[in-house]
């Protein structure tokens, strides 16, 4: 028998990256936004910025800025695979871009090309290009996913269901006050987000942070060129070059974790609520099984709680790279790449899927009313002990509901029926007492309190 053949690492496009183990974000707006393709668009964006704008402030003559604006205006024509077999040499792939694009731009206006900068001016400023593109498709995925909780909020603001802590249930609440409470994540997520969106900012300080060689190019004041390399690309300019302060990737890391584990709270909660046995939520339209055609798997929660459980360590690995030694750190700065961009990756992915979720969650309001039922009444019994203490006494009453709720168990009474066998308990009305429906406090003031937020 023959062995499968072996897929050769240097050959053509068809061996590239399919996602094929990321149906999390594979197809979605943030895979677009972040494929290698998307990268080298960023870098070439990055260079032809830095000739327009030395252009703007006299260190280049306009028709330099012509020149390599036309020679990136053909992304295709630079190989995306041979940058990343040549950036072995030099440690990452500007080196080689640059060489291309140099000879691209021609032997009058190659000079200009990437003139005055480092390696790493370019490719953190692509990254935070790659990360804006990506968040601009983000928010709106964001914006849906807020839309359609809300809705859900008031349209079940006055539905019963079981609390439940550490997996029990607990008091009731309302389906509403959840969705509100999701939604809320939700909007915490897309502040912080959007914050960190209109934060980005470009990089450029040469070498060593100083902006030296645009000095020795004839800059008069060097410190004007980031701000104008800023209104070119439409970033934020930095007080100081951040080679090694990495406060912006830091900031990134950490409001991409968080919206992962935000909307990872919406997808686990679905996950509970849509098991067989709970059955209170289910997703729109369920993922099938290959073994098992009965079945209608919660894809989108699974994918999106997927998400949320790698989003953490990945932005613990940014985070690490904040201790970066000297002007340039020997592998701090390269091992942010690839986290970065599975962060941008898998949060973009959620994001879409936390949209499509919410958009479709079917909601059971006779499920979750039935279910209040599970315990035989004994989900009040917080209510009851405050009720009854007046009349008993605080520890009558509590012996008394510990000994009821035995029997309801044992004989499968209801704990109402039981208490109206109670002498002491017979002027009370205790259909309204032992109602779950009529004991979910301010959960539904509570749900239209965070239906004002906007």
């Amino acid at each position: 028998m023959t062995s499968p053949a072996v897929p050769d690492p240097a050959g053509s496009d068809t061996d590239a990256d399919t996602s094929l183990l990321a149906p999390g974000w594979t197809g979605s707006p943030a895979a677009s936004a972040t494929g290698d393709r998307a990268y080298l668009r960023a870098l070439l964006d990055a260079e032809a910025a830095l000739t327009r704008a030395q252009a703007a402030l006299g260190l280049a003559p306009a028709e330099a800025a012509d020149a390599v604006g036309a020679a990136v205006a053909a992304p295709a024509a630079f190989d995306a695979r041979s940058l990343a077999e040549r950036a072995r040499g030099g440690g990452n792939p500007v080196i080689p871009l640059v060489a291309d694009l140099t000879r691209a731009v021609g032997e009058t206006y190659g000079p200009y090309v990437h003139r005055g900068a480092t390696s790493q001016d370019i490719l953190d400023t692509a990254t935070m290009l790659v990360a804006a593109r990506t968040l601009d498709v983000l928010l709106p995925d964001l914006a849906r996913t807020e839309g359609a909780l809300a809705r859900l909020a008031a349209e079940h603001r006055d539905t019963p269901m079981p609390g439940r802590t550490l997996t029990q249930h607990a008091v009731p609440t309302v389906f509403g006050l959840k969705a509100a409470g999701w939604r809320a994540l939700v909007l915490d997520a897309r502040d912080r987000m959007t914050a960190v969106r209109d934060a980005l900012p470009v990089q450029l300080g040469g070498a060593a942070g100083t902006l030296a060689a645009f000095g020795a190019y004839g800059a008069t004041d060097p410190t004007a060129l980031p701000a104008a390399y800023a209104r070119e690309l439409g970033l934020r300019a930095p007080v100081l070059p951040w080679h090694t302060l990495r406060t912006p990737i830091a900031d990134l890391a950490g409001a991409l974790a968080f919206t992962a584990g935000a909307l990872g709270k919406i997808a686990v909660d679905v996950l509970t609520l849509s098991r067989t046995e709970i059955g209170e939520v289910a997703e729109g339209s369920g993922g099938g099984s290959s073994a098992m055609p009965h079945k209608a798997n919660p894809v989108r929660s699974a994918l999106i709680a997927a998400a949320a459980r790698r989003a953490p360590q990945l932005a613990a690995t940014l985070y690490g790279s904040l201790a970066a030694e000297d002007e340039r750190p020997a592998g701090a700065w390269h091992a942010e790449w690839e986290p970065l961009r599975d962060l941008l990756r898998l949060t973009g992915g959620a994001a879409r899927d936390a949209a499509q979720l919410a958009e479709g969650l079917r909601v059971r309001p006779d499920v979750m009313r039935a279910h209040l039922g599970l315990t035989h009444g004994l989900i009040v019994s917080e209510r009851l002990s405050a009720e009854l203490a007046p009349v008993l006494g605080r520890a009558r009453a509590k012996e008394l509901l510990t000994e009821l709720a035995a029997r309801g168990y044992a004989e499968d009474r209801s704990l109402g029926e039981l208490l109206a066998g109670v002498p002491e308990l017979r002027d009370l009305d205790l259909a309204d007492l032992t109602d779950p429906a009529r004991y979910t406090g301010a959960a539904a003031a509570l749900t239209d309190r965070a239906l004002e937020r906007r």
